[in-house]
């Protein structure tokens, strides 16, 4: 790894110029000895002496306390006593060469290197050399038979060697553990002032038997009293060195109980240098899917990144991380020194104790990883839909809950309910797979569309909500529902071919809702109203919710309100808008409810649909819709009366004979009578209902499309459906005067009925500037305020018999004399231009 080349190369040029000047300064030393020397002859030392004097060197330097820093040493060595002695019994420069010599073979005989051996010769040659100079200085004139060796002198010799030798041994400490000379030198300085002081004694005691009659014999207690002390140190220095150890380990283990494995392997990197005194410690990762490895000094994390594999330095020592029960091998531990080192029996063991505390750190950290995951998995899976990826229930209400209890949260709420329409058609059609990518493709289009903060979900099957915040009014609520709609416009490639997907909203306010659970209830009500109205949205509205009567609609309130006849028609006349005069009726139901009142059809028609009494209520209206034709036709007007059909009762296989026999009851034919189809129907619903309509047709029964023109596929549904008559809506009647293309819708719709052989009805008609511009544009008939607005049977047959200006059945004024010539504005004839629509068979 290039950094850890970098600084090593950098490591070990300071380490070969601070050996280097050792050395320059050893040779400078010894050769200012030389010089005094000779100017300064004296005869040389008896060899026996210089021999005797070597071999304490030698016994001096192997007697040393040695601990491991990186791959240095740092040793408390008794070396200075022989060297004290000999200056006090030898001329210096011998006492140098006899340090030179016994440090350099004892290197070469433990083939520690060239730049080792240098270094110790070099030292040698600087600390003796030093403490040789207090000698000269004090004058003391080395004496072999009775030496005469002040004690002060003893001391600052002894003082000034151990001085050189740390300002020598420091630094080349300091660089290669990476360290600062402070910290080095701080290291074990208890036991150098012990070593220090045994030292002092042992050589006082030494020289003090050689300046006095004291028997030769006692020379024996120094070395007695240099091993004990040895022994006691050498105990200590260990002891001190493991407890230290033991407690860094003890230490790193407690780190090591984390549950994020980077903090693990962060933790057990660093704490592996700084236990067992390595320039670095790495850690290899195995268990990770793609490996990882962490390098790491004491003090810092150098690399964290994907294992790569590389050849192993021979300076390094490495541990499989293995639990101490076995099992399986999660990684490696590798601790680099710098240089060669073998670890001692203890450093073995608290190697691999450190290395499976490691392992079950990792282990448990892995496991640990993969139950959040799990869960994270399970919380994702718990509050997402599985096939869109969208939020589903559960999270739309704790969001909704939330979102509703923060008064203080920015802007509005409101929840947008999407229900797309003949879904089920796509999966029997092309299948569940091609059903689930409509639904992929519908989730992704509203995530785009949605603002930043709203929420979109999936409830199940084809339904979906979005839940708007921060809106600053409750106008933009409608203004964002139709743009998330308007992404679903765009047809959708599915297995070669082009859907388009049509669907209703229902909007509702959080303001005042109280629950996510009436918030949810009020926007699936607007939702229902908008497929029944035909429009892509709708707001809900308190006036138009059916909530108030849902428990009047179980199935016994409904035969009640049959039976009792609570369910009552009313009537507005259609008029033929040229001579004013009633040509139909058209059957409009109210629920006379004895303790709500008069209930308007928009609230509980929706609701009978769902009831399942669907059946007995449509029998009802019919029933009381014929017997008003009776009515009228003995009371000299034979009108036709038309009654809305739900597309639920054109299922019923059974619809048709219920119809024909009430005709049959009431002796009505069945040309009189005339059934309103949404223009909502839909081809899907068209293929179903397709024989019952065909049915009816062929009994006599005139059907009709209402509210045409409103629709998404009224061409489509008419090509269809085997009608006698369009109804035009009133959206295009109440802009017919001023909107050019409402007038162009009207111009059409006529057009497009002549073509077919069809009537064409213009609803809601309100004034008589509306009659007029109708009637111009070709539409011959018409319904509305402007004539007469929904009676009972009896109070419309008085209003029939009433008329207008004398003429009974009449309810407005002719817009021309009977005979007269009319012309009608220029106009493009029905087949300029084209050739006509063909007659489409019933």
């Amino acid at each position: 790894m290039p950094e850890t080349g970098t600084n090593d190369d950098a490591t070990d040029r300071q380490l070969r110029l601070l050996i280097g000047l050792v050395v320059v300064l050893g040779v400078g030393a010894s050769a200012a000895w030389i010089g005094w020397a000779h100017r300064h002859p004296e005869p040389a030392p008896p060899v026996i002496v210089l021999t005797v004097l070597c071999l304490a060197m030698i016994a001096a330097y192997r007697l040393r306390i040695s601990v491991r820093v990186r791959s240095s040493l740092d040793s408390l060595a008794w070396d200075e006593i022989p060297v004290l002695v000999g200056l006090a019994l030898v001329p210096a420069p011998w006492v140098l060469l006899c340090s030179i010599t016994a440090i350099t073979g004892l290197k070469i005989w433990a083939r520690a290197g060239t730049l080792k051996t240098a270094f110790a010769a070099g030292k040698a040659a600087l600390t003796s050399a030093a403490a040789a100079a207090v000698f000269l200085v004090s004058g003391v004139e080395p004496v072999l038979t009775d030496p005469d060796v002040p004690a002060i002198t003893v001391v600052a010799a002894l003082a000034v060697f151990t001085l050189v030798d740390q300002m020598a041994f420091l630094p080349v400490l300091a660089t290669d553990t990476r360290t600062s000379i402070m910290q080095a030198a701080r290291r074990h300085w208890i036991g150098k002032v012990i070593g220090f002081l045994g030292q002092l004694a042992a050589s006082l005691l030494v020289l003090w038997v050689l300046s006095t009659d004291a028997n030769v014999l006692l020379l024996l207690v120094a070395p007695l009293v240099v091993a004990c002390m040895h022994l006691w140190q050498s105990r200590s220095a260990r002891t001190r060195e493991e407890r230290e150890s033991w407690q860094r380990l003890a230490k790193a283990t407690d780190e090591l109980n984390a549950v994020d494995l980077t903090q693990v392997l962060h933790s057990a990197a660093t704490r592996a240098a700084q236990i067992f005194s390595a320039v670095e410690a790495a850690i290899d990762l195995h268990a990770a899917n793609a490996g990882r490895t962490v390098r790491a000094t004491e003090k810092r994390i150098l690399f964290d990144g994907r294992l790569i594999a590389a050849p192993m330095p021979p300076d390094e020592t490495t541990v499989d991380l293995v639990a101490h029960d076995g099992g399986v091998r999660v990684g490696l531990l590798r601790l680099r020194f710098g240089g060669a080192v073998k670890l001692t029996e203890v450093e073995q063991y608290k190697l691999r104790t450190f290395a499976s505390a490691v392992c079950t750190a990792i282990r448990n950290a892995l496991a640990y990883a993969e139950l959040a995951r799990i869960a994270e998995e399970n919380a994702y899976a718990a509050a997402h839909d599985p096939l869109t990826g969208l939020a589903n229930r559960r999270r739309l209400y704790d969001r909704a809950t939330a979102l509703c209890s923060d008064a203080g949260s920015d802007g509005l709420v409101a929840l947008l309910l999407i229900d797309l329409n003949h879904f089920k058609e796509v999966n029997d059609t092309l299948g569940h797979a091609a059903g689930d990518d409509v639904l992929r493709e519908v989730a992704r289009r509203l995530s785009k569309a949605a603002t930043p903060g709203d929420l979109v979900a999936r409830l199940g099957g084809d339904e979906f909500a979005v839940l708007l915040t921060g809106l600053p009014t409750p106008a933009l609520a409608g203004h964002r529902a139709a743009g998330m709609l308007g992404a679903l416009e765009p047809g959708i490639e599915v297995e070669g071919m082009t859907l388009t997907v049509e669907a209703a909203g229902g909007i509702a306010l959080a303001a005042g809702t109280g629950s996510v659970e009436e918030l949810m209830r009020r926007a699936d009500i607007a939702m229902y109203q908008a497929k029944r109205a035909g429009e892509p949205t709708m707001l809900y509205a308190h006036a138009r919710d059916t909530a108030d009567v849902e428990r009047l609609l179980l199935p016994g309130e409904l035969r009640r309100a049959v039976s009792e006849h609570e369910f009552t028609v009313d009537f507005q006349p259609i008029v033929d808008l040229g001579s004013g005069e009633v040509v139909s009726a058209e059957a409009l139901t109210r629920w006379h409810h004895p303790e709500q009142g008069s209930v308007d059809p928009m609230r509980f028609l929706e609701s009978v649909e769902r009831s399942g009494q669907l059946p007995a209520f449509v029998d009802a209206v019919l029933e009381q819709s014929l017997r008003a034709m009776q009515a009228w036709r003995e009371g000299g007007f034979d009108l036709p009366v038309a009654v809305n059909v739900s597309p639920r009762s054109l299922l019923d296989p059974g619809f048709p004979r219920a119809v024909l026999a009430r005709l049959e009851q009431h002796g009505v034919p069945a040309h009189r009578l005339v059934l309103e189809l949404t223009e909502t129907l839909t081809i899907s619903q068209v293929d179903v209902v397709e024989r019952t309509l065909a049915e009816l047709r062929n009994a006599g029964v005139r059907l009709a499309i209402d509210d045409f023109g409103t629709g998404v596929s009224s061409l489509s549904v008419l090509s269809r459906i085997p009608v006698h008559q369009l109804k035009i809506d009133r959206e295009f009647v109440a802009a017919v005067e001023t909107s050019a293309e409402a007038a162009a819708v009207v111009r059409t719709t006529v057009d497009l009925a002549r073509n077919l052989h069809l009537t064409v009805v213009a609803e809601g008609v309100e004034s008589e500037p509306q009659r007029r511009a109708l009637w111009e544009l070709g539409c011959v008939a018409g319904q509305g305020h402007l004539f007469a607005r929904p009676h009972s049977a009896v109070r419309l047959l008085s209003t029939l018999q009433r008329g207008s200006g004398g003429r009974p059945g009449v309810l407005a004024t002719a817009l021309h004399e009977v005979g007269s010539v009319v012309r009608m504005p220029a106009r493009r004839a029905a087949g300029a231009g084209r050739p006509p629509l063909p007659h489409l068979p019933a």
